[in-house]
């Protein structure tokens, strides 16, 4: 199914492994609450006949013909399962090919949101292996991007999100987007600041604490009249960042954190933080780009 105008669609990238639906199944809750399509993206990752030799192009172009008709399988699978889930949600279907982090990437350009499962790989495998799709995509999309390594955990009540805050212009938007994720949950808001002392310790400790909690208030207030049902939570927590916000996610709905980074190489376009959080977090991680990216 085609496009409409005007429509960012929430989009999701397709793991043939059929076992594989937790993530499926968050984008699918998603476009729902939100009221938005969901697009169901395969990329085959093999180019076409036209760029291998003539003298092999038979034996390419039927085992193209056989990725292009288990791609069209693993679509209407995932379709399948979307419709039966929820009937309500207008589903599109995109087999493509090529690298699936160049194709996920480009289908960021116009989506509402970007949703990825996760094989649970090292670091090095992340940003080296010929399955890295996690980090490119985020280092590089303009819009959130959701990671699912689990199901969402709602272990405890009331149910709850975390977001991390660090003053930062990042982490203000992430902080917009953890307010919309919790109003459409009926869940708490949690705002953690996550202060680590610095390796030559501080003067007065007292006060950088207390910095950080005027930060904290500062970036998330405002928002109580867009969202008035939302219960939010303020806490400055001591620790290392992503010990700290992995550890909060364990029974959490979801974990918000900004991104933000110069550099050309894929994983330094991501902070520290983000990058380190989307390998230990126990729980679904949306990662949110500042809105001027």
């Amino acid at each position: 199914m085609t496009s409409q105008p005007g429509v960012r669609p929430i989009v999701m990238g397709v793991d043939p492994d059929p076992a594989k639906r937790a993530a499926l199944a968050w984008a699918a809750d998603e476009a729902h609450r939100r009221r938005l399509p969901l697009r169901l993206v395969h990329a085959q990752g093999t180019p076409t006949g036209g760029y291998r030799m003539t003298e092999v192009r038979p034996s390419w172009e039927r085992w193209n013909a056989a990725l292009h008709t288990a791609g069209e399988r693993t679509l209407e699978l995932a379709a399948a399962f979307v419709a039966d889930r929820h009937p309500d949600v207008e589903v599109w279907t995109v087999l493509a090919e090529g690298d699936t982090a160049w194709v996920l990437g480009g289908q960021a350009e116009e989506a509402a949101a970007v949703v990825l499962g996760s094989w649970h790989l090292t670091p090095a495998q992340e940003l080296f292996g010929s399955t890295a799709v996690a980090l490119p995509v985020v280092a590089h999309a303009r819009c959130p991007v959701v990671v699912v390594r689990e199901a969402e955990h709602i272990t405890q009540q009331p149910s709850f999100f975390v977001v991390g805050v660090d003053g930062s212009p990042a982490s203000v938007a992430a902080v917009d987007y953890a307010y919309e994720e919790a109003d459409l949950r009926g869940a708490v808001l949690r705002a953690l600041y996550v202060w680590h002392r610095p390796l030559l310790g501080v003067l007065d400790e007292a006060a950088a604490v207390q910095e950080c909690r005027r930060l904290l208030s500062e970036t998330v207030a405002g928002r109580t009249a867009a969202h008035p049902n939302v219960e939010v939570h303020h806490e400055v927590v001591s620790g290392h960042p992503v010990q700290v916000l992995a550890k909060e996610s364990a029974h959490a709905l979801g974990l918000v954190v900004g991104t933000r980074g110069h550099g050309g190489f894929a994983g330094m376009l991501l902070g520290s933080v983000s990058q380190g959080v989307l390998h230990h977090a126990q729980c679904p991680v949306i990662v949110v780009p500042h809105p001027k990216r």
